[in-house]
């Protein structure tokens, strides 16, 4: 049975964490120097890629400019945030490394502008497979460094019936590892791409690194996302007690793909406590490490575990298998 004080709890941190969308202020003050340690803003952006690499890249850099007079600490971006191309081909040709005008460009936003970046994904050149691309999940800190990395793992291969389809696998290769979380100035951030959601062992086995903020950076369908894309990042948030965050593709990229957008932060007791609105946006919103602890120690599920039972998932692969 859950207890009052944690329900009660969960109310007022609702009205702590929460910033509305393309506000400058804090509803609730720090009051301390303690508390600034404890609590970050972070925000997360949502924007409509196409096949249009500088159009998409001054949309971001409005986004990341946007964040920081808001007030955040880190950025982060939606899945394929560089572009959506119109067909493999298109997209193969798009490709870049590491070292190309668009991460070298983030790096200087990131300077610019003193913030982290998470970019959510961008299409790197798979050296081992000129046919393939791999999604890749970066992390900047505010000197345009790359401090973590992650290649996107499960790919969504779906056909619904009509035009409604796609097949990552047949551009994409998947990534062999888990990557560590990583510690940023808003908290130990886990690293996932938007499909990975759908698979809770990925979030388990971060979550049992220590990570305290699970980011799903995605370009769900408008038909997967209206049935899903809430309550999988709810899902998550709860039953990992971390604060997950959802960058998101909106809108019409091109004549074959369109994407549902909604791009939200949400607590660990499940609340949403940011969501964007319609169209290219940016939302903020408090990260409390202190709150986080308080819903852990008030229900302690991960040492409520019956390994004796279904044995430990969160035995985590951090090396690329071979």
């Amino acid at each position: 049975m859950v207890q009052l004080p944690l329900i009660l709890s969960s109310i007022r941190s609702i009205g702590h964490h929460i910033l509305r969308c393309k506000t400058t202020s804090l509803r609730t003050p720090i009051r301390s120097m303690a508390d600034a340690v404890d609590v970050q803003v972070v925000a997360v952006c949502q924007m409509t890629s196409t096949d249009d690499k500088a159009a998409n890249m001054k949309t971001v850099s409005w986004l990341v400019e946007r964040a920081a007079k808001l007030g955040a600490k880190m950025v982060f971006l939606p899945e394929a945030f560089d572009y959506i191309a119109k067909d493999k081909q298109q997209g193969l040709a798009m490709v870049e490394t590491r070292t190309g005008p668009t991460l070298s460009r983030c790096a200087e936003l990131a300077k610019q502008h003193g913030v982290w970046l998470s970019l959510g994904a961008f299409h790197e050149k798979d050296s081992s497979n000129a046919s393939k691309m791999l999604l890749t999940h970066v992390v900047l800190n505010t000197e345009g460094d790359i401090m973590a990395s992650y290649n996107k793992s499960h790919l969504f291969d779906v056909e619904f019936g009509g035009n409604e389809s796609l097949k990552e696998s047949s551009h994409l290769t998947p990534g062999s590892s888990i990557t560590p979380p990583v510690q940023t100035p808003v908290g130990k951030v886990g690293l996932a791409i938007c499909y990975d959601v759908r698979f809770p062992e990925l979030s388990l086995c971060l979550r049992q690194q220590g990570a305290e903020i699970l980011t799903y950076p995605s370009a769900f369908m408008s038909r997967t996302g209206m049935a899903h894309w809430e309550v999988l990042l709810r899902a998550r948030a709860i039953e990992n007690q971390c604060y997950v965050i959802g960058a998101a593709q909106t809108g019409k990229h091109n004549d074959k793909r369109q994407s549902y957008g909604r791009a939200m932060i949400v607590d660990p007791w499940g609340s949403i406590i940011a969501s964007c609105h319609e169209g290219v946006d940016v939302c903020i919103a408090n990260v409390d490490l202190k709150y986080l602890q308080k819903v852990r120690q008030d229900m302690p599920v991960w040492n409520h575990r019956r390994y004796d039972l279904y044995g430990d998932v969160t035995k985590c692969m951090t090396e690329p298998t071979q």
